[in-house]
């Protein structure tokens, strides 16, 4: 029987996991989860979540998803489970450990006194398999979890700063994991600012028409040729390859390609609203054409509320480097050097990022590095010792977080983005405010920059068994309301289509499409008033 390791990345819109040959140190194969198994579509969804549902019900759903991950990896190969490292940011992990969360929702020790909270420990922990009962691991195999650097500076920032390649820099520089949960880290001479921005998935692919998470089929990339666009598509080695060539504006295919899409991806979104601007196919917060979408390949549109969504996302990432700058005293044009994490920090074309702004305007050299959180958990897995380095590392580090949510200038800058993308404020008049608001200084993009794409793909080594996804995540539950009349009022307002009705007026929930706390039309519709949200979670998820 092999002996094998797991490596997995507990993102904030997906899993990710790879089984290791604790013989060879070689990945054997990779799995991912389309979607995050709680509702919701962000971190703060997740946290009410659990808040509302209960700790133990989000932490049955996790470990429901990641045996669908274990299952997939382990398909049809005789292989002993005998090391496990999770990495992920401090909400995800806390709910893989089943510790108390809700110091990560409510801000402030006074509040936190109030409610008689007491933050756990998150530094670096060493589990046996038979503390996690549910958990289809053997009894002895060892769980690893890479330490916070503080309880809001999680596992996934320590992968980045450790990983990226930072910390080794003397410019001024900013790392950003880019997501659904935007990890970033500026680093100024010695000292280090965190910050955690709640971006909002349409840097995944979610909450577009279209969209999905990087995967096969998926458009990543528009590049200009003959008349057109081609749309670039991963295939099933996760590289972009061509699609068809089309024109924007009518959707005319002016010569076939190799793929076919399935969908458009958070580094696509980045591609065409550049294109978009450039062009002038796109003029905020509106797109300039006689249909109103811009059309890629295979019938993949994308409308003014794709716009509008890639604009709050777009806008959060620069509000949120913007406010970094501030806490340091510096002007975002002192920024020299950019590194990109995560699967849109990958796949996307740097210098259209850098065009729509998600990355600093001045930057003279961008680094692309991959899935640092992925590569923390392998390194772990491959060398458990490491976690003795992690957790000195950890300690070590002089880093400050700056709560996105308390802070003044990035409540300024977020509210200028957000007038810019889905109300059209002119750069003049951005600027002129931004000035007003006394934020730090923002130019125009630099036209010039250096790019190093250290990899080809954000998970760099898929393994001989390649990639498998996974599209139906964590549990669906059934339940009788008293009181349902079966009017299906429910079942017609859910936007993202997570329920159903049968006969006997049971709905059925699928977890990972609900939209969370931050939609609940399901329960506002209701007839009777008997549909209770929370309730529902409590009932199905235990």
């Amino acid at each position: 029987m092999k002996r094998a390791g797991i490596a997995l990345d507990l993102g904030t819109s997906g899993f990710r996991g790879q089984t290791i040959d604790l013989s060879t140190n070689q990945v054997i194969a990779t799995v991912i989860t389309v979607r995050h198994p709680l509702p919701g579509a962000n971190v703060i969804d997740h946290l009410n979540f659990a808040i509302e549902a209960g700790k133990d019900v989000a932490h049955n759903i996790i470990i429901a998803a990641i045996n669908q991950v274990i299952d997939l990896l382990l398909k049809a190969e005789k292989i002993k489970v005998e090391r496990l490292a999770v990495c992920g940011n401090p909400i995800q992990l806390s709910l893989f450990e089943n510790i108390e969360i809700r110091d990560l929702a409510y801000a402030g020790e006074k509040k936190q006194q109030q409610l008689g909270l007491v933050p756990p420990d998150r530094g670096s922990k060493e589990y046996r398999g038979e503390c996690f009962p549910l958990l289809q691991v053997p009894p002895d195999c060892l769980i690893l979890i890479p330490p916070a650097v503080k309880h809001e500076i999680g596992a996934d920032a320590l992968a980045l700063l450790v990983l990226s390649g930072i910390l080794e820099q003397d410019k001024i520089s900013l790392a950003t994991d880019y997501g659904t949960n935007a990890e970033m880290a500026l680093k100024v001479k010695d000292r280090i600012i965190t910050g955690s921005c709640a971006a909002g998935p349409a840097l995944e692919g979610q909450h577009i028409s279209r969209g999905m998470l990087a995967a096969p089929g998926a458009i990543a990339d528009l590049l200009p040729e003959d008349g057109g666009h081609r749309c670039m598509i991963l295939n099933e080695d996760m590289i972009p390859m061509e699609g068809d060539l089309v024109q924007l504006d009518n959707g005319a295919v002016l010569a076939g390609g190799i793929l076919r899409a399935r969908g458009i991806t958070g580094t696509g979104v980045i591609a065409v609203v550049s294109r978009g601007l450039e062009t002038g196919l796109v003029k905020l917060p509106q797109i300039n054409t006689a249909s109103t979408y811009l059309n890629l390949a295979d019938e993949i549109r994308f409308g003014e509320d794709d716009l509008q969504e890639a604009g709050k996302a777009m806008g959060a990432i620069r509000a949120g480097y913007i406010t970094l700058a501030g806490e340091a005293g510096i002007s975002t044009d002192d920024i020299e050097v950019a590194f990109m994490a995560g699967a849109s920090g990958t796949y996307v074309d740097a210098r259209k990022a850098l065009k729509v702004g998600t990355v600093p305007p001045k930057v003279k050299e961008i680094f692309q590095v991959g899935n640092t959180s992925l590569i923390l958990a392998r390194m772990l897995v491959q060398e458990p010792e490491k976690l003795v380095f992690l957790e000195n590392k950890a300690r070590k580090l002089q880093a400050s977080h700056c709560m996105f949510a308390n802070s003044k200038v990035f409540e300024r800058a977020y509210l200028l983005e957000i007038s810019y993308w889905t109300e059209g404020m002119p750069w003049e008049q951005y600027e002129k405010f931004a000035a007003m608001y006394r934020l730090p200084h923002l130019s125009l993009p630099r036209e010039n920059v250096q790019v190093t794409k250290k990899v080809m793909r954000d998970i760099s080594d898929l393994g001989p068994g390649g990639m498998k996804s996974i599209e139906k995540v964590g549990i669906e539950g059934r339940w009788i309301m008293e009181g349902c009349s079966g009017c299906g009022r429910c079942i017609e307002e859910c936007p993202e289509e997570a329920l159903l009705i049968d006969a006997e007026n049971g709905i059925t929930m699928r977890m990972d499409r609900c939209s969370g706390t931050a939609c609940r039309r399901c329960e506002h519709v209701c007839s009777e008033k008997v549909f209770h949200l929370s309730e529902f979670w409590r009932k199905v998820g235990a």
